[in-house]
């Protein structure tokens, strides 16, 4: 994985085209599965995801869409195939087919499974461009539940922010390959469009393959968004990204963002919390209260990030 995305040192070949083959791949996967994209960042050897299962929208296909969702992945099933051209099967046959329309729709709104369309597709792209086999990632991807709203922002910034943190751009606008990027240029769009800066602030629109956030037009629908207004989220961003550059130390805006104050967190725990975001939990991140429940769930003793928790959202005295 040591050169996916960026300039190999010992041949000078340049990858950076791969970037894009990721934005592709989880954007098509995105549309198949039951499974939306909050956020993203491409870096030169590794990628974040921040995703958001739908559920309730698998539950709503019917058995002809799962078979369809599933066949642009695979071949299928020839039993299957056989119900989808009416063929007449016996009792025993059908109950084969619903079996298994039902395991592919857990499949559908299953992360593992969009994973692993992900990075076996990019591997034997990769390896075909490259005249070689063998294994391209790694290992395994890693993934942490997030189980609350301040949870879900915290880890949006924390990928949207990673071109910055890794000295690659030096704002927003130009942080191409993360979802930040694609908001910003939609909004300006909208900017460009229109002299009612309040109705782009209120309604602006959002990328489709991206799941949006609750201050644009689909809050008019039942799909699911993002529970903050994407102005605040822009504020919050980019606050962040220049409190925490080294360059900047202390320069933090004047006005505090809207969402630190509606959620209860201090500016400098919010700020120690994204500096080391990932290393302060293990599996699951979320409110302290969350955690202590997960724990007696599962009848353990401690939980990683139980004491980050107490920090960003302090227990009621």
């Amino acid at each position: 994985m040591a050169f996916i995305c960026s300039e190999d040192r010992h041949t000078q070949k340049l990858f950076n085209h791969r970037k894009q083959w990721l934005v592709d791949r989880f954007t098509f996967l995105s549309s198949v599965f039951s499974i939306n994209i909050a956020a993203y960042a491409v870096m030169s050897n590794h990628y974040h995801l921040v995703l958001h299962i739908d559920g309730e929208k698998a539950k709503s296909w019917s058995d002809l869409e799962v078979v369809m969702h599933w066949k642009q992945l695979y071949l299928g099933n020839s039993l299957v195939d056989r119900w989808l051209t009416k063929d007449s099967l016996c009792d025993a046959e059908m109950e084969v087919v619903q079996t298994i329309i039902a395991l592919w729709r857990n499949r559908l709104t299953d992360i593992s499974w969009f994973m692993r369309c992900l990075n076996e597709y990019i591997a034997c792209k990769a390896n075909k461009e490259d005249h070689c086999k063998g294994r391209f990632w790694e290992g395994r991807f890693k993934s942490q539940a997030l189980m609350d709203e301040p949870a879900l922002l915290a880890c949006m910034i924390y990928v949207d922010l990673n071109p910055i943190r890794a000295g690659m751009n030096n704002d927003l606008e130009h942080s191409e390959f993360t979802s930040i990027f694609e908001r910003i240029q939609f909004y300006k769009q909208a900017l460009n469009q229109t002299d009612d800066i309040e109705q782009v602030i209120s309604q602006a629109p959002q990328p489709s393959k991206l799941l949006p956030f609750s201050s644009s037009v689909a809050d008019n629908n039942d799909k699911p968004t993002i529970p903050f207004p994407l102005y605040d989220y822009f504020q919050l961003c980019d606050w962040t990204g220049r409190a925490i550059r080294k360059d900047k130390k202390g320069a933090i805006a004047e006005d505090k963002p809207k969402l630190l104050s509606q959620l209860g967190l201090t500016e400098s725990d919010w700020l120690k919390t994204l500096n080391r975001f990932t290393h302060h939990y293990g599996g699951i991140i979320g409110h302290w209260h969350t955690l202590g429940e997960y724990k007696e769930k599962f009848n353990q003793h401690w939980v990683k990030g139980e004491a980050a928790a107490k920090t960003l959202y302090p227990p009621p005295h």
